[in-house]
């Protein structure tokens, strides 16, 4: 692990803590840093990961920084600035694009280093929305979640080209494990979903946005419906964020088709591996690119069957034919937006014997070690910084 001076004081600016990769990934990074020697400060709006944030030794700054108001973007400008010299913060760190835009400003009045890390694909549907999307491409450094990135960046913009390192997310992979998991931390949340005993769980752990293809799950347990003699239930485990049409939709889905006894909306997982030890099945059902994919890494952590929809990023975090073969297979690809295709495949996963379940388990399990540990993702980022500050 890289060490830093103990005046090393790292500020990252993200628009709220509540549920999310990038949070989750901001957390990681301050318990990185106060671990190598340094001081971690998070600003934010606020959320409920502040508590977690704070218990590993970083402070929290509230700020509006999720607010796109022109006004607003300059004013924490200015803010930031009082913070960066007041606080003697020694480099900024960026994972939004509001809240980046207030960065670049401060960053350049106080001639500090500035970091971005490009966590998405956004959205550039015009010349306004591509300078917009620029700033997360104007840091002396720029961090791409994945390879898809990467690449997607030196696209949109080529004066990036050069300061781009690919850092793909980490996860606390030995805490994922299922033998990790406490039998009372398991039950704690089979009571919490209510849970029957002796039908197979197919989890989609993601917020409840239409992107991330809630409704192509739906659609296939309509298509499952007495086609297994299992039964299964599928668990949507995501916080809806203020996004109260969108969940009004979802439910009359699944009343529509008759799922009420199938299909159940939990609201935000807390406890990722103990949800993980109850899937029989993980399912990522995005309709667009997913920049990385991290809810596939922590099912194959956790030894969980994974299918995922073939786009963007996928490629880099579940092997399939016919990018490998199918000895080295650690999950299911299928049709982005197919309720057909994820039905199939669920059918096909859940008619797996044990030994064939098990082997694709290790060899998922090996797959994610070598590749996508959050202590790699962490030492990695701490060497960027490392760079810019000359330490």
């Amino acid at each position: 692990m890289v060490h830093l001076p103990s005046e090393t004081t790292i500020l990252q600016v993200i628009p709220d803590l509540n549920s999310g990769g990038a949070e989750r990934t901001t957390l990681d990074v301050a318990k990185a840093v106060v671990e190598a020697g340094g001081k971690a400060l998070v600003a934010s709006q606020g959320g409920q990961m502040v508590p977690e944030l704070e218990a590993l030794g970083a402070e929290h700054i509230v700020l509006p920084v999720k607010s796109k108001n022109p006004a607003t973007l300059w004013k924490n400008a200015a803010r930031l600035a009082e913070i960066v010299t007041t606080r003697k913060v020694s480099l900024l760190h960026a994972r939004s694009r509001a809240p980046a835009w207030s960065c670049l400003w401060a960053a350049r009045r106080t001639r500090t280093p500035f970091v971005t890390t490009y966590h998405g694909t956004y959205n550039q549907s015009n010349a306004l929305k591509s300078w917009y999307n620029s700033v997360m491409a104007r840091g002396d450094a720029v961090i791409a979640n994945s390879h898809f990135i990467c690449g997607l960046i030196e696209d949109r913009h080529p004066f990036a080209k050069g300061k781009i390192t690919v850092i793909q997310r980490g996860s606390d992979l030995k805490g994922l494990l299922p033998d990790n998991v406490s039998a009372l931390r398991l039950q704690a949340l089979k009571d919490q979903w209510g849970i029957p005993m002796g039908r197979p769980i197919l989890l989609n752990m993601a917020r409840l946005t239409a992107w991330k293809g809630q409704r192509v799950v739906i659609e296939a347990m309509a298509l499952l419906q007495d086609r297994l003699p299992s039964d299964p239930i599928a668990i949507l485990a995501g916080d809806a964020q203020g996004r109260d049409g969108y969940l009004a939709e979802l439910k009359k889905l699944i009343a529509d088709n008759g799922l009420q006894d199938k299909v159940r909306i939990v609201g935000h997982c807390a406890d990722v591996p103990a949800a993980m030890a109850l899937a029989d099945i993980a399912i990522v059902a995005s309709v667009e690119p997913e920049a990385f994919g991290r809810a596939a890494v922590e099912a194959q952590a956790a030894r969980v069957p994974v299918i995922v929809s073939n786009l963007g990023a996928v490629p880099e975090t579940v092997l399939s034919p016919p990018d490998a073969a199918e000895s080295e297979r650690t999950g299911w690809r299928v049709a982005p937006g197919d309720p057909q295709a994820l039905a199939d495949a669920i059918v096909r996963v859940l008619g797996q014997d044990v030994d064939e379940k098990n082997k694709m388990a290790d060899r998922a399990l090996a797959h994610v070690r070598q590749n996508f540990s959050v202590e790699t993702m962490c030492a990695r980022t701490l060497g960027v910084y490392a760079g810019l500050l000359g330490t």
